[in-house]
């Protein structure tokens, strides 16, 4: 056990690389939609938060059964058929939703995280944990309420942030306040993102939720058993900030529709 111990310690812990997350943070300046560069400032600047989180989630009751039973979450999450079938109003429908409406998948997590440098871990309890983490995110946007336009993005990495600080995330979080002050100045953020904060230190311990027992079950319920408070303050600036993102995306199409026009038939 001592050796095991020291094993996943050597793993997780790491020294932090400011010099390349400021690297990222210059790609991910230029294009939001850059999830592997998301990717590669929390890994830069992670240090042992993952050791310490780990540790917590091994002697918690939930890790444990997670530890015990190996489920795969990717796996369940890319199943569609299965998802497809959960009942109307559940947490699978609803998840499956999302995604299709969204134009995501649950394998687009695991390409962003790898073109992003995320490494490998040789111990498999860190490696299943580390998994679930990335694979949960849109999880934790459809349970949580949070949208995919920019404060939603915010709020649910603040949210997760409040459960299992990471000092990348913190420096994100920070970034992307500061930069929708300066091209927003009337869109509140400050208001929501403390919202989010006390949800997630008001709610049960995320990573330690064994997901795949509630897909079934109604939305509203899983919230509820959760003790996930409602994000008000989220839903007052939500039409805002979803017309910034609409704005943004339509922006964001016609630049790259000169890119192509430039290019060499």
């Amino acid at each position: 056990m001592a050796s095991e111990a020291k094993m996943q310690g050597q793993e997780l812990k790491r020294r932090i690389r400011p010099g390349e997350a400021l690297s990222a943070m210059k790609i991910l300046l230029r294009d939001k939609e850059d999830t592997a560069q998301v990717f590669r400032i929390v890994e830069a600047l992670a240090g042992n938060s993952y050791y310490r989180h780990f540790r917590r989630f091994a002697g918690s009751e939930g890790g444990r059964r997670i530890l015990a039973c190996r489920s795969n979450l990717l796996d369940r999450l890319r199943d569609r058929e299965r998802l497809a079938r959960c009942p109307k109003g559940s947490l699978g429908q609803q998840y499956l939703a999302f995604v299709y409406g969204e134009g995501l998948s649950a394998e687009g997590l695991v390409e962003a995280s790898e073109e992003g440098g995320v490494r490998s871990f040789i111990d498999p309890d860190v490696a299943l944990f580390r998994n679930r983490i990335r694979d949960s995110h849109d999880l934790y946007h459809v349970v949580t309420g949070y949208g995919r336009d920019g404060l939603g993005e915010i709020c649910v990495l603040t949210f997760g942030n409040a459960q299992f600080h990471n000092h990348g995330i913190g420096f994100l979080l920070l970034l992307g306040l500061l930069k929708s002050r300066r091209e927003h100045p009337g869109l509140p953020v400050l208001g929501p993102m403390i919202e989010a904060w006390r949800r997630g230190r008001a709610a049960k311990n995320f990573p330690e939720i064994q997901w795949e027992e509630l897909l079934d079950r109604p939305l509203e319920e899983v919230r509820a058993s959760l003790s996930l408070a409602p994000a008000l303050r989220y839903r007052r600036a939500e039409p805002e900030s979803k017309r910034i993102e609409v704005e943004f995306q339509v922006r964001r199409e016609l630049a790259m529709q000169r890119q192509r026009d430039l290019e060499p038939a």
